[in-house]
């Protein structure tokens, strides 16, 4: 019987590697027009200055090429199974972040340190209350936006509770069916979830868009704000 040949990491270097970075992809991002995937911190920072990709050069959206990213989850946990160590080490330095940046954007400087941090609904059920618990969490604003007139005003209204704390993981997707649950609308209402005027995936996460559309914005406070107002269509 042959003996198992032991393999060395460096060899599956070429394919778990950022072409930008060089490090080792954290939270992989395919760019879905050519399939070549980066860190999403690397690729997301290249797209504030360029439409194209950076290994291979094609356009990959005229206008807006965060919409073509994936996150490959697959790619994720495979890459934190081969390279020891890697996997603890991100969620240690994610974890630090969040609490170097937790006392300003709570709003003690400004506020005092009696002002009082936005709470969890209320209203959840408790076995929803454990879900992401253990991973960074982020104040939001829900914030409903008015259409003049336009077609759904009378059914969206804004909420009672218009604060919420979730993970910073949680999708548009997530948000919206949380509105629609808290607003109780007919499967026939969609909805749009905007940050600063900009209409927001729905597989984006929170942290994405803490990250490249309200932190960037220096006159923006905390918590972020999310409004959302009946899908308009442009056809």
């Amino acid at each position: 019987m042959a003996a198992q040949r032991k393999h060395l990491v460096r060899e599956f270097n070429a394919f778990i590697t950022c072409y930008i970075c060089k490090g080792y992809l954290i939270k992989p991002t395919t760019v879905t027009e050519c399939l070549h995937t980066f860190c999403k911190r690397c690729i997301v920072q290249h797209f504030e200055d360029s439409n194209d990709c950076p290994k291979c050069g094609i356009q990959v959206h005229e206008t807006n090429p965060l919409e073509m990213l994936r996150l490959d989850n697959t790619l994720e946990e495979i890459i934190f199974k081969v390279v020891p160590g890697l996997k603890e080490l991100e969620k240690r330095q994610e974890e630090e972040f969040w609490k170097k940046n937790k006392p300003q954007e709570n709003g003690e400087d400004n506020e005092g340190p009696k002002a009082k941090k936005p709470k969890v609904e209320e209203e959840e059920d408790q076995d929803d209350q454990d879900y992401h618990r253990s991973d960074p969490q982020i104040a939001i604003c829900l914030d409903c936006l008015r259409n003049n007139g336009q077609s759904g005003d009378n059914t969206v209204k804004g909420l009672m509770k218009k604060f919420i704390r979730c993970s910073t993981r949680v999708t548009v997707g997530t948000i919206k069916k949380f509105l629609s649950l808290k607003l109780k609308l007919p499967s026939t209402c969609e909805l749009d979830v905007l940050c600063n005027g900009e209409i927001m995936g729905k597989d984006h996460t929170m942290e994405f868009i803490y990250m490249t559309r309200w932190r960037l914005r220096a006159e923006n406070s905390y918590p972020m704000v999310l409004q959302y107002r009946p899908r308009i269509d442009f056809g």
